[in-house]
């Protein structure tokens, strides 16, 4: 498989019109043994789900691990892919997340961090004074400590929402649980993260995430 921490250039220097395919022409051909199939899939699809996996184990090796195990199951299980139930991304997400499960079953997470965990950054300080920095650390390690300590299915819902930017319908298909529910998980971890979060200010949350 390409290595996914390749310069993006040098990963994409052998490949031809194949990225121009669409997810369902890739897969046909790497069913019917076409290994640059399997390789533009790859390439197409690997950032998002190792960000997904190390947005969940904020470990980058696990995450590096439990992705090619993700994706070696799924190439291998491609003619079990239903392209009328679901997009390839759902089904790839879906692998990823029962893997992940497995993987913190089993190991304590560390301390989340609000940039890694939803890819994206606080804002940077109105003010360059060593008292604004303080602050600006101070709200991140505060996010992260109370997302540390969310339920791991709202912790999820919390990731594939405002870190992936997928709808509710997807969640619901990716999480395995209906739509409702998934709504409820994302607004459950909404209020939890509001109340763990009360005593470093009630606008924190909104200006971080932008609920």
């Amino acid at each position: 498989m390409t290595n996914l921490h390749e310069p993006h250039d040098q990963a994409q220097s052998g490949a031809t019109d194949e990225t121009n395919d669409t997810s369902e022409t890739l897969i046909r051909r790497a069913i019917l043994g076409d290994q640059t199939g399997y390789e533009v899939l790859f390439e197409r699809f690997a950032p998002g789900v190792y960000r997904l996996c190390y947005s969940l184990l904020l470990n980058r090796e696990d995450a590096e691990d439990v992705m090619q195990e993700a994706f070696v199951y799924a190439f291998k299980n491609l003619r079990r892919f239903d392209a009328h139930k679901s997009a390839f991304k759902t089904w790839l997400f879906t692998i990823a997340i029962s893997r992940c499960r497995n993987h913190y079953r089993r190991f304590t997470p560390p301390l989340l961090d609000i940039s890694d965990l939803l890819g994206m950054m606080l804002a940077a300080p109105r003010s360059e004074q060593p008292e604004s920095e303080m602050m600006r650390t101070s709200a991140k390690e505060a996010v992260g400590a109370a997302l540390q300590r969310l339920p791991a299915r709202l912790r999820e819902a919390v990731v594939l929402r405002y870190g992936h930017g997928l709808t509710y319908r997807e969640i619901a298909e990716i999480m395995d649980c209906p739509q409702k529910t998934a709504e409820s998980r994302v607004r459950l971890a909404h209020e939890s993260l509001r109340g763990l979060l009360a005593p470093v200010g009630q606008g924190l949350l909104e200006e971080l995430l932008s609920f």
